[in-house]
């Protein structure tokens, strides 16, 4: 298809495009003549990812094109490929806490790896992250939340692993590996709207009437 056709069948205008392509986010067409490209299906792909990165979770642009070098590497095992996509997704962000809070948190993840025996990286950005949430549940007085990490955990390994099952239907390395990112993204937003749909509900059923 030519540029104008890609543009179509993506919604992604042609000047953005052709932006994406002088950034390197996109790979270059197939030359049909020397002033006109062709591109395929993988570029469709790479522009719907493109997007999902840029609109939706908000990834700057040279963060991006990070993260498609890492999907793009053909020496890097899989694992290591979606772990750095992982990392330039993980917002950094330091809760305000007490440092006794922050310490019993501390306990308390490292132990909660350690008994589901979970092959975590020490400088994953999602461990420090979960070690301040629950920091600043136990400042604000809300142990009895993080005392069900585990009913937590349980939750979270159970439909992650559905969701992992669900994308490894996909018949190319490059297709799962921009699947599992893309859930990353939009999975987020699905939990937590799903999480306020329901305790609107239960709210409504236990305490409407109060």
């Amino acid at each position: 298809m030519r540029i104008g056709e890609l543009s179509k069948a993506t919604d992604v205008p042609v000047p953005t495009i052709k932006y994406y392509l002088r950034e390197g986010l996109l790979p270059a067409g197939e030359l049909s003549s020397p002033n006109q490209a062709s591109y395929g299906e993988p570029h469709v792909r790479r522009l719907r990812l493109i997007r999902a990165l840029i609109e939706l979770a908000q990834v700057p642009v040279a963060t991006v094109k990070e993260i498609l070098e890492s999907l793009d590497s053909d020496t890097e095992p899989l694992h290591e490929q979606i772990g750095r996509a992982h990392r330039a997704l993980t917002p950094t962000r330091r809760l305000t806490a007490t440092d006794e809070a922050r310490d019993a948190a501390t306990a308390q993840v490292t132990k909660l790896i350690h008994d589901r025996d979970w092959t975590v990286d020490p400088e994953a950005p999602a461990l420090a992250t979960l070690i301040d949430t629950i920091a600043a549940f136990r400042s604000l007085g809300q142990d009895n939340l993080i005392a069900h990490l585990d009913t937590y955990a349980d939750s979270v390994e159970r439909f992650t692993r559905f969701e992992i099952d669900a994308v490894t239907s996909n018949p190319t390395r490059d297709q799962l590996a921009e699947s599992v990112v893309i859930g990353t993204i939009l999975g987020e937003t699905l939990i937590a709207s799903l999480r306020l749909l329901a305790q609107e509900s239960i709210s409504a059923e236990r305490w409407k009437d109060r």
